[in-house]
């Protein structure tokens, strides 16, 4: 591993700063779990897609810039330390679209990825269900075989952003006569038509954007498979690796959270703190340096696999260890939001932390990322 920026990875850091400099909203925008917040988010990714900087990694063609993986590293860092707003398209961008282009077909690339990144379509994914949450092998939901397509019914739930999205994906029992992994399919569903009712559900800060979606006959054409029929879980892995790994949560973005952190401590000094705010930073500079390690391997052939569950263990853990050492030493002001007297930067540290704690569930329990690093990673044996 180099971390040595080559003069031309240098000069893309310093095009992406000046770019953030002179975009980024002076004042933060309405949370994006809103939405009204959702709306303004949504402007802001068309300011990104228009001016090329939505998706760097991806072909031209499809709005993106063809950067390597250290480039996107590398803008990932300069947005997160700009204060740019939070990407609402992160559903399709960072875990749809890498299943796409590894296993989706060209037909299905083309018409899909450059409305994604240009935020004409958003997409929500629709992974649990009533009694398939950690152990996503028993999903329940199903499709049933029609001309030229399917028809889905069933229930998912906590789908993010899944009240303000237009379509979502997920898995579906395809084959009536299977069980756990096999006879699934990874399907593509409209939920603008019939057959689909969005409910919101409340989160512990009070906004709405988790959805439990519910299907009464919804079709899906057969164009909006991915991967064979009845083989979604290969498929389904592919966007897990995704979710756990490098996609969804960057360096970057807990570099700029650290920083905020060190602010606020000098801010506010209670001795007794020091030693956590370092350790913070610490375990921050560690997973940026890991991850840059994994893209090394990356970019030589590798693959990061079964290595995703370690990625998603340590940043999901870091996030709460971060977000708690900002609340005490908010004290009893973290309790302050909005433009209340005394309240700090509006509350985002208490949001946040409350943001935090479903770390450990989202994206696979932690329990159950610690039974695949333990199977996969390790080798150990079962009991």
């Amino acid at each position: 591993m180099n971390l040595t920026f080559t003069p031309a990875q240098q000069a893309f850091r310093a095009r992406a700063r000046s770019w953030l400099r002179d975009n980024v909203p002076n004042q933060p925008l309405r949370s994006h779990n809103t939405a009204d917040g959702f709306a303004e988010h949504v402007e802001w990714e068309k300011t990104l897609f228009a001016a090329g900087w939505a998706v760097v990694s991806w072909p031209c063609e499809y709005g993106g810039q063809q950067a390597d993986l250290v480039e996107w590293l590398i803008f990932e860092e300069e947005y997160y330390a700009s204060g740019a707003p939070a990407r609402v398209t992160q559903n399709g961008i960072f875990l749809l679209a890498p299943t796409l282009f590894e296993l989706g077909t060209q037909e299905q690339r083309d018409r899909i990825l450059r409305p994604m990144a240009a935020a004409e379509v958003m997409w929500a994914q629709a992974w649990s269900e009533p009694e398939a949450g950690s152990d996503l092998a028993n999903v329940r939901s199903r499709a049933e075989r029609v001309d030229g397509g399917w028809r889905v019914y069933g229930q998912k739930t906590w789908c993010s952003r899944g009240a303000f999205s237009d379509k979502v994906y997920g898995l579906f029992r395809t084959d009536p006569e299977s069980a756990r992994h096999r006879g699934l399919s990874y399907l593509m569903v409209d939920l603008h038509q019939d057959g689909v009712t969005v409910r919101g559900v409340d989160q512990l800060d009070g906004d709405t954007s988790f959805a439990e979606l519910f299907f009464d006959g919804a079709f899906v054409p057969d164009c909006d498979v991915i991967g064979p029929v009845h083989g979604g879980w290969k498929v389904a892995m592919s966007t897990t690796s995704s979710e756990r790994g490098l996609s969804l949560r960057s360096p970057g973005r807990f570099l700029a959270a650290v920083d905020r952190l060190m602010a606020l401590y000098k801010a506010r000094p209670i001795p007794r703190l020091r030693d956590a705010v370092a350790q913070v930073w610490m375990d921050a500079q560690a997973y940026r340096l890991y991850t840059f390690g994994t893209v090394t391997r990356m970019m030589a052939g590798g693959h990061i696999g079964a290595d995703s569950s370690l990625n998603k263990l340590f940043w999901s853990e870091m996030d709460i260890r971060l977000h708690e050492v900002a609340v005490e030493l908010l004290a009893e002001t973290a309790e302050l939001v909005d433009d209340a007297p005394g309240a700090v930067e509006h509350g985002r540290w208490m949001k946040d932390y409350l943001f935090s704690i479903a770390g450990p569930i989202y994206a696979g329990t932690n329990e159950v990322q610690r039974n695949i690093v333990a199977r996969r990673v390790l080798d150990l044996p079962r009991k």
